[in-house]
């Protein structure tokens, strides 16, 4: 999940940070037994998925070694983001119990897992790594509808809205002001697509597309827009 998720949101730059207990073993819980359980599982695991592994001693939980996913940023920074921790502990303390396919009584291992680590740390690392030139699908808005002049504001509106009910964030621009400041403005606010509107897509009943930072991509309908969005989300999906 952790690597599905970096790959999805375009962090290539990463390690995973084994980290282990200290020779101090009073500031843990549990039997040695466990802990080289949930060592060796982190470490085969690790090794299966192919990981680029550092370890750490003396920085594991209380309860169980960890692996945390340290991922570089646009300029080289180190962030810790996604932590996984294999904790066969906890459940003996909590005396967790579950009932197998055999009929009989087993104990649990308990996993704690967070792709993203700290929430805010990392929306800011994000917005930071895109210098908030999100990919299509997280954008805040991902359409800005330009009409040329306010006469062709009663299609812009039925364009916009068709948009709008198939699921896409839109804006659009009813600003009086020439059309290259308006595509000036959706550059710099980096909205993904515009559909620029004048007399010639209200007659074809069509719309001109530009992509952020790549210009003109010709004229559409809205049905093959959509199409083209769609097949630009497909590719973020998270699944595996």
């Amino acid at each position: 999940m952790v690597q599905l998720v970096f790959a999805k949101l375009g962090f290539t730059e990463f390690t995973a940070n084994f980290f282990t207990r200290s020779e101090n073993k009073d500031k843990y819980i549990g039997s040695d037994e466990n802990w080289a359980k949930a060592e060796a599982a982190i470490i085969e695991s690790a090794a299966e998925k192919g990981l680029k592994t550092v370890t750490e001693y003396g920085e594991a939980a209380f309860y169980g070694p960890k692996l945390d996913f340290m991922v570089k940023d646009v300029i080289g920074r180190s962030w810790q983001l996604g932590t996984i921790q294999v904790d066969y502990n906890l459940p003996e303390r909590f005396q967790l119990e579950y009932i197998g396919a055999d009929n009989e009584r087993h104990r649990p291992v308990m996993i704690h897992r967070a792709p993203f680590g700290s929430m805010e740390r990392f929306m800011a690392i994000l917005i930071e790594h895109c210098a908030g030139n999100f990919p299509l699908w997280l954008a805040p808005k991902q359409i800005a509808i330009l009409p040329i002049s306010d006469k062709f504001m009663e299609y812009a509106e039925s364009v916009a809205s068709a948009l709008k009910a198939k699921g896409f964030r839109v804006k659009l621009d009813e600003r009086a002001e020439k059309i290259g400041k308006k595509i000036r403005d959706a550059e710099v606010m980096k909205i993904p697509y515009m559909t620029v509107i004048g007399e010639k897509e209200v007659e074809n009943k069509q719309i001109s597309v530009r992509k952020h930072g790549k210009g003109d991509l010709g004229a559409f309908t809205i049905e093959d827009f959509t199409v083209l969005l769609q097949d630009e989300l497909n590719k973020f999906v998270l699944v595996s």
